[in-house]
């Protein structure tokens, strides 16, 4: 198993910037597909990136492309997402997610993550 917990959530006007860590213990952090997801208040979990286990292979969701950038450091066991230009609507809680495999086909849905931390609150005011 692994245990993730993220960390660096925050209230930033629009147009700044905030970078989401997530620290993972357990299992050996670089056998995991890695991804972060958010949910807007009163909207359903969204996919927002993911990252394969040696950063092969990286995509975002349309809404945040050119924006986001997600990163790994697999000797720190952590995955980062650096958020720049941040708009109102990028307001959700931010979770971190773990995967021993996700098919190419399949990285956007979140019942193919099998670890969840709970959560960092990301706020943006206009």
């Amino acid at each position: 198993q692994v245990q993730l917990v993220e960390s660096g959530g925050g209230l930033v006007q629009a147009g700044g910037s905030l970078r989401l860590s997530c620290a993972a213990s357990g299992r050996t952090f670089s056998t995991y597909d890695m991804g972060w997801f958010r949910q807007p208040p009163g909207k359903e979990r969204e996919f927002v990136a993911r990252i394969s286990r040696s950063s092969d292979y990286i995509y975002y969701a349309d809404s945040v492309k050119g924006r986001f950038t997600i990163s790994r450091d697999n000797a720190k066991n952590t995955v980062y997402l650096q958020m720049n230009s941040l708009k109102p609507e990028d307001t959700a809680v931010y979770y971190c997610a773990a995967a021993t495999f996700v098919n190419d086909r399949y990285y956007r849905n979140a019942n193919r993550y099998g670890y969840w931390g709970q959560g960092t609150q990301v706020t943006i005011s206009t």
